[in-house]
């Protein structure tokens, strides 16, 4: 069964060919930095790789572009859309719908836009890739992954908020977590590399646009950064991650702001981007480097996040086994890595620097020989993951 995954992200889509049951990948490739100045597609088969910048201003002129490659007579790998027999997208907010992976109908796609307000940089882009590729792929299955299902094991202690309780019992207002099929593959890839006795403790670091930290016990997900949409916690490319409530209602009280406009402000105009100008990791480095202070400010900023963060988890699992980096800025942001472990020592935290510039599509550990925890960078492939989960669904 040849399974298309379409993982549209706030700013990119990554998608993979994949063979089931083989979960082996026949060719893969990312569209990124979508909207914004030299935006670009990469397209990888067997040993030949391409790429070609463009304007993409949207993500359904991205999804186009992928299928044109997947169908280019020379470096394609379909002759036609009805090769595909499913297509597996990612979705972020499920609410308290999904649980579980679904076949995709008229109902599922109106539940999904039901939960725009929850998601609004993700769940438009992720049913945009379903009504696109539904116009490509017409024969094809369409199949939806939650990205709230994996954190379903989280306690009432960790998803309640402090409210009314009838806000939760009629409105369901309460803790759903995100990028939960990243969240799952990389601590499977973990608990399978170190063995389930030396894995049962692990915090996960997902940093990429969107970041986002999980508590692992025994494999289960206990706590999560994000909460009932995806926008506190961490600081992200443009979403402000966690700010104190009284903030929002000055800014619409006192400087007269609307509701909708304070959500765009923190959603679309807030985090690295509001701080720096800056939405992309590579940019606000580069400028840092160069003596920006303002991107000095926010990268101490983002670092201090983590930090108190990883304190945090590692307190409410009681210990710590594993710390796993992965995502787009975790998996290849050396600098980054080396500033979140730096002065960890306290908690067995302690980071080898000669191996954490190693580069490698593997997993691999690069912390000290003294250090006590192991910190694993494990390169995420949430689209593995979704044709598992869509291929034992249309079983």
């Amino acid at each position: 069964m040849q399974i298309l995954v379409i993982n549209s992200g706030s700013s990119s889509i990554k998608f993979q060919l994949i063979e089931m049951p083989s979960c082996q990948a026949v060719c893969s490739g990312l569209v990124e930095r979508i909207g914004l100045e030299n935006a670009k597609l990469k397209y990888e088969v067997k040993d030949s790789k391409h790429e070609k910048i463009t304007d993409i201003p949207d993500h359904k002129t991205g999804l186009k572009l992928v299928a044109s490659y997947l169908m280019d007579s020379k470096i394609g790998v379909i002759e036609s859309a009805n090769d595909i027999d499913a297509v597996g997208h990612r979705v972020v907010h499920g609410g308290n719908k999904f649980a579980e992976t679904v076949l995709i109908t008229k109902e599922v796609k109106e539940s999904i836009k039901e939960l725009y307000d929850l998601a609004p940089l993700h769940n438009p882009a992720n049913l945009e890739g379903i009504l696109v590729a539904e116009e490509i792929f017409t024969e094809a299955k369409q199949v939806a992954i939650f990205d709230t299902a994996f954190h379903q094991t989280i306690p009432v202690e960790a998803y309640k908020y402090a409210i009314p309780n009838e806000f939760l019992e009629n409105y369901n207002i309460r803790l759903y977590g995100f990028h939960g099929t990243s969240h799952k593959y990389v601590s499977e890839q973990a608990r399978n590399y170190l063995g389930e006795e030396k894995s049962q403790k692990i915090i996960s670091l997902h940093l990429g646009n969107g970041c986002s930290a999980t508590a692992i016990k025994d494999g289960r997900s206990i706590d999560h950064s994000l909460g009932f949409a995806p926008m506190n916690g961490l600081i992200m490319g443009t979403r402000s991650g966690d700010i104190d409530p009284s903030v929002i209602f000055y800014i619409i009280k006192k400087l007269g702001y609307s509701p909708e406009a304070v959500n765009n402000l923190l959603n679309k105009k807030s985090g690295m981007l509001g701080l720096t100008g800056f939405s992309d990791n590579r940019d606000i480095r580069s400028a840092a480097n160069k003596g920006d202070q303002r991107c000095k400010e926010a990268l101490l900023m983002n670092v201090y996040r983590i930090k108190k963060i990883i304190g945090a988890y590692v307190a409410i699992l009681n210990g710590l086994d594993a710390l796993i980096f992965t995502a787009g800025i975790g998996e290849n942001a050396v600098d980054l890595r080396e500033e979140i472990c730096e002065d960890l020592t306290f908690l067995g935290i302690e980071i080898d620097s000669l191996k954490n510039e190693i580069r490698s599509d593997e997993i691999r550990e690069i912390q000290s020989v003294n250090s006590k925890i192991k910190i694993l960078v494990i390169p995420t492939n949430e689209e593995v993951e979704i044709a598992k989960q869509s291929f034992e669904l249309l079983q």
